[in-house]
């Protein structure tokens, strides 16, 4: 990322600055949370085969991490679609939010309730270009709060210029499907990009899949810098739902085929509970100020006569890491 201007304190202490987002479900699904969102979460994707989306379905988007590159549009940028929320990225290091919220604004689901600020944000917005919908996103403080709540603290912060390609060296997109088509949602864009229609009986995510591996095979051999999460209904609410139509409505299925799905299912409650228990620890943790901690360490350790040689054996360390590889090359 270009830097100019070096700023003491955190990017939220920076009026108007959003700070980068880590591309983890944990912290995507708090983002819903945090919007005042419900019924959904993020879930991450470790390989294109057709069963790693299977048993996450419905999935009603894929928000996708890559290294940005000045590249071509796959489709047509469209501009004429008012029934498509879009908004232009237009403030620095937003593309993780704004993936996220084109994807849940052009949602409609029984599951997802969008809430009062995102529903609130919409409708405001909905007549709106979408140049000027990225700049009401710049302004609208609850969004920018929760972003901002996963700003690490640094010793310093490195001011950017807002809405330049070149200041991102990774990028998220969203990819959802809207009204039989497939669109390519990406804010460095004028509009959304139409890529391909959804036959009648087709899966969306049988379209998208080859799409987004063309993508990545476009890179240069050996870039792995890729990351794919699925936008899905809240997984809890879905098995607690399967195990209430077991227990309440006639099934075809034996009693001892239907306990032996209940428990099947309450395993999986269970394993859903303390997914999000985890989330919890790891943001917690993401948010813990250590900068204190670690420069105490390390002024003991100074004080001590034991910071040399531990940097002296770290280095020694390393030189003989990159001696290893150049052997193995």
């Amino acid at each position: 990322m270009a830097a100019e201007n070096p700023v003491a304190g955190t990017a939220e202490e920076v009026e108007g600055n959003w700070c980068l987002i880590e591309s983890d479900p944990g912290v995507f699904t708090e983002l819903i949370r945090g919007f005042g969102c419900t019924g959904a979460q993020v879930e991450e994707i470790w390989t294109l085969d057709a069963d790693a989306f299977h048993h996450l379905e419905p999935i009603h988007g894929l928000i996708f991490l890559f290294k940005w590159v000045d590249d071509k549009p796959a489709g047509r940028v469209v501009t004429d679609r008012s029934d498509i929320f879009f908004a232009r990225q237009v403030i620095s290091n937003a593309c993780a939010t704004q993936a996220l919220l084109c994807l849940l604004l052009n949602l409609r689901h029984s599951d997802i309730d969008l809430g009062q600020t995102l529903n609130g944000f919409k409708r405001f917005c909905q007549d709106l270009d979408p140049e000027t919908r990225g700049h009401c996103l710049g302004n609208e403080e609850k969004i920018r709060k929760v972003h901002n709540s996963f700003a690490r603290p640094v010793l310093f912060e490195f001011d950017t210029r807002p809405g330049s390609p070149d200041d991102y060296c990774y990028h998220f997109v969203g990819y959802m499907p809207i009204k039989g088509k497939l669109f390519e949602l990406d804010g460095m864009h004028e509009g959304p990009i139409e890529l391909a229609e959804i036959g009648q009986h087709q899966n969306w995510l049988d379209v998208v899949r080859p799409i987004i591996e063309a993508r990545m095979e476009r890179y240069s051999v050996g870039e792995i810098h890729f990351n794919l999460m699925a936008l899905v209904s809240d997984r809890q609410r879905c098995y607690e739902r399967q195990i209430q139509l077991l227990v309440h409505q006639p099934s075809p299925l034996s009693h001892a085929e239907r306990q032996s799905e209940i428990a099947t299912l309450r395993t999986f409650v269970k394993f859903e509970q303390e997914k999000k228990r985890r989330y919890r620890q790891e943001n917690i943790r993401r948010r813990h100020n250590y900068l204190p901690f670690i420069l105490e360490l390390l002024k003991q350790l100074g004080e001590t006569g034991q910071l040399m040689p531990i940097y002296e054996k770290a280095k020694q360390r390393a030189y003989q890491c990159q001696a290893y590889k150049s052997d193995k090359n």
